[in-house]
């Protein structure tokens, strides 16, 4: 039985405040918590689980801190609205001092403030064998819970930075920086390349002036119905699909 203390802990962890002054996070969810338990670079701290998934689990993750907690208790400590039989506390991972881009592809997130965009960007990214991905300081937390939920296990196996983009991209003169923009040159017209960073910004706002200026090739869907805009995530993914030369990952 988890003491009042210890339920307390686990429930302040669904803030940032609390989350960084322990730099820990959450993970919650069978299949997200098998991803984190799998990634020998993930410290865990601690895991919760309710019998079921204890009986099932428990010798095929050896070694890990595993305390059993009811069907009530878990429910008290999970961020989720229906909690998911498994709730894991692990270490936060070290931010990558700084970010290279030559060579392969990068994306450059500008204010995306959606943390379920977040997260699903953070897996479009893996999905596609990016490595890392650099981010505005007004980002979301890449700890928040549902950016966590969303990524699906990906959070643990991206190099991530957090830094003024503007300044950042300066740096790299010498590699081809790509904006996602409403009137732009079709992204089918676009010439796929080896190594690029791609610009997505904020879901309603877009790029900030000081990043666009920084792209050398201001790329678009081409918009076919009526709809207004396309999610960033989503069009995060379509860009990808057309940019990256095949086999240059």
């Amino acid at each position: 039985m988890l003491s009042k203390n210890q339920i307390k802990y686990i429930q302040s962890l669904g803030q940032k405040k609390f989350r960084d002054a322990e730099k820990v996070f959450l993970v919650e969810g069978p299949k997200s918590v098998h991803e984190f338990l799998t990634n020998p670079t993930t410290k865990i701290h601690q895991v919760y689980a309710v019998k079921d998934w204890c009986e099932k689990h428990s010798s095929g993750y050896t070694g890990i801190p595993l305390t059993e907690v009811d069907e009530i208790e878990l429910e008290r400590i999970s961020q989720l609205s229906t909690p998911n039989q498994v709730l894991l506390i692990a270490a936060q991972y070290e931010e990558s001092a700084d970010i290279d881009p030559g060579g392969h592809w990068t994306l450059a997130l500008d204010t995306i403030q959606d943390p379920g965009n977040m997260g699903t960007i953070l897996r479009i990214a893996d999905w596609f064998g990016i490595k890392q991905v650099v981010c505005s300081e007004d980002c979301a937390d890449w700890y928040n819970p549902k950016v966590v939920q969303s990524s699906m296990g990906s959070l643990g196996r991206l190099r991530l930075s957090r830094r003024p983009l503007a300044d950042w991209l300066g740096k790299w003169h010498q590699i081809p920086v790509y904006a996602a923009v409403l009137n732009g040159t079709p992204v089918q017209q676009v010439t796929r390349n080896k190594e690029g960073i791609l610009l997505i910004g904020n879901e309603s706002r877009g790029l900030e002036l000081s990043v666009l200026e920084k792209a050398k090739i201001k790329v678009t869907i081409p918009r076919i119905g009526e709809a207004e805009s396309l999610n960033a995530a989503v069009a995060t993914g379509i860009l990808l699909s057309h940019l990256i030369e095949s086999g240059s990952l």
